[in-house]
């Protein structure tokens, strides 16, 4: 089995950690941009490939990885919740910062990144005040949210001082050794 991904995508390190967590055997294969459009059908990261099996999406990998330890991937409703609000405000953080780093727009030149921009401050504020846990192990909801708080700090897409259960949380997940095992590394 191989992993496809970059150490700095918050959908890739979610992905690494139910690796970590499980202990399933499999090749973590670093890839850019350029190789992941190349073999991938959908030009992202991460892809899975097991065997004959290709999964191009990480909420399928998941669900692949947790089933294949004989896990249950989402046994609450709520922590689903969590998960699927995380990656709407995950992918507009995204996509803002991809077209501000590659394309150089800026959310002040584009009514559509406006709204992206929009979704981002009210999902964190909703995010907020979400029923968080104060101890390990994190759900798959949460750690979703955590991965992406990381990656937001990490590139300074988002400023957590406003909002302190979600600093919480990011702590709370720091002291998780598989956790800060699949941080970015410095400088990326």
């Amino acid at each position: 089995m191989q992993l496809f991904g970059s150490f700095t995508s918050p959908y890739v390190r979610h992905c690494r950690l139910v690796l970590a967590q499980t202990g399933l055997e499999c090749e973590f294969v670093e890839t850019d941009a350029v190789a992941s459009a190349e073999l991938s059908p959908t030009k992202k990261v991460p892809f899975l490939i097991d065997g004959a099996l290709t999964l191009t999406d990480s909420v399928v990998i998941l669900k692949y990885l947790r089933e294949k330890a004989g896990q249950v991937f989402f046994s609450e409703m709520k922590d689903f919740e969590l998960f699927a609000m995380v990656n709407t405000v995950m992918d507009a953080t995204v996509n803002i910062f991809f077209l501000e780093k590659q394309d150089n727009i800026q959310v002040s030149d584009s009514q559509y990144l406006q709204r992206q921009q929009g979704r981002v401050e009210s999902g964190l504020a909703c995010l907020n005040q979400a029923a968080l846990t104060d101890k390990l192990p994190l759900s798959d909801g949460q750690l979703r949210l955590a991965c992406f708080l990381d990656w937001g700090v990490y590139r300074q897409r988002i400023d957590l001082t406003p909002y302190s259960a979600l600093a919480a949380l990011l702590t709370l997940a720091k002291t998780d050794p598989q956790f800060t095992a699949t941080a970015p590394p410095e400088n990326s």
